[in-house]
């Protein structure tokens, strides 16, 4: 890990602050001199504030009291040189320059302050991700597995959006989703419907039951309780709390892929240098809104052979705009890579996304790139 000069900012590359903390120093030399070669009537003493004032902005309390107490030393030395430390002009400037000092290091603290407590709260966000949002299986039977999170923000490391596999007897079930909305209430539902994933995945034969349980969980705990709080009926919360999903069955030993969409952006697969959007005939509503649409569970199938790499994403990865406002446009850009790996892949977007966008994305994003593999000749997989 790059090491950085002691008492800057941890948000400074090691040679990025070893160039700020040399400007301040600069700067007090230059005036010092200077102001000593200049004639009497001219003061640059002034100027010097601005080293303890710059420093706090990138570094902590004790390197910015540090700079500001070599900036009133330097004063000194020029009021010597000058005239003497008990000229009246001189004295004002040096007294200044202290209180300026004094008040820098004040702002200097309370900056690093603020960092930490910013740097302690991204490791909550990152432990709790860890926990709601498990990484993703390499493999699975004959499925190659790689899985991405972009965050909108630097400081919030986990949001709505939301992936999850697990193994059954016969194949691999994939979730991914995205609750509607942004902060608690969006983690919240996001984490009901990992919950009712992992514990039904394994135990339901056919898609339709599993979404029958991932319906249940969303906003299920809470619904009653919020409702009542804010005066609204049941229904009307309903409608307010949903979650676009889309369910797989990947079975192992079938060149298909069987899903079930629920409000959400179709899965896309890469085949033979073509990419293919797996558009449903007959989409289920989001999670969340069954109650109100009341509609059968539709379940399609759609062929996934040796070869084939399906993408999963979330409605963040193509409403991502450029300085144009246009979105991005994921198939255009996806045909270049194909016959990449999961992992290849995924990096690839990952670089471009963040290039098409400016570095900032508008929403968080999730990608899941499943590659099925050839059966060993034994005919087992890891």
């Amino acid at each position: 890990m790059e090491s950085r000069p002691r008492g800057i900012s941890p948000r400074l590359s090691r040679r990025g602050g070893r160039l700020l903390l040399a400007a301040p120093f600069a700067l007090i030399a230059t005036v010092t001199v200077v102001d000593i070669l200049l004639p009497p009537e001219v003061h640059l003493g002034p100027f010097l504030i601005a080293a303890p004032a710059v420093t706090a902005s990138f570094a902590g309390p004790r390197m910015t009291a540090f700079v500001g107490a070599v900036a009133v030393l330097a004063q000194a030395v020029v009021a010597i040189v000058r005239t003497s430390l008990t000229d009246l002009n001189h004295t004002y400037q040096i007294a200044a320059l202290i209180l300026i000092s004094i008040i820098a290091t004040f702002f200097a603290y309370l900056r690093e302050a603020h960092e930490s407590k910013v740097t302690q709260l991204r490791s909550i966000a990152q432990a709790a991700q860890s926990v709601v949002l498990r990484p993703l299986p390499l493999r699975s039977g004959p499925l190659r597995i790689a899985s991405l999170y972009l965050a909108a923000e630097e400081e919030a490391q986990m949001g709505g959006d939301l992936y999850a596999a697990a193994r059954t007897g016969s194949g691999t079930r994939l979730l991914i989703g995205d609750a509607r909305g942004k902060g608690l209430d969006a983690i919240s539902e996001a984490s009901l419907v990992l919950g009712a994933f992992r514990v039904t995945a394994r135990r339901e034969r056919e898609l339709p039951e599993l979404i029958g349980h991932l319906e249940a969980g969303v906003g299920s705990a809470e619904a009653d309780e919020r409702a009542d709080d804010v005066g609204m009926s049941v229904d009307d919360e309903a409608q307010e709390a949903f979650v676009t999903a889309l369910v797989l069955d990947i079975p192992d030993h079938e060149p298909v892929v069987r899903l079930a969409n629920c409000g959400h952006p179709s899965p896309l697969i890469l085949r033979k240098g073509r990419v293919v959007a797996l558009d449903s005939a007959e989409p289920n509503p989001p999670l969340g809104l069954a109650g109100v649409v009341s509609p059968a569970v539709a379940v399609e199938s759609f062929p996934f052979d040796v070869g084939d790499v399906l993408l999963l994403y979330t409605d963040g990865v193509v409403e991502a705009r450029d300085r144009n406002r246009a979105f991005y446009p994921l198939v255009e850009r996806l045909a270049a890579w194909a016959g990449d790996d999961p992992q290849t892949l995924l990096a690839h977007l990952r670089d471009d996304l963040h290039a098409y966008a400016g570095g900032h994305l508008g929403d968080d994003a999730a990608l899941v790139a499943v590659e099925r593999l050839a059966p060993e000749p034994w005919g087992r997989n890891e």
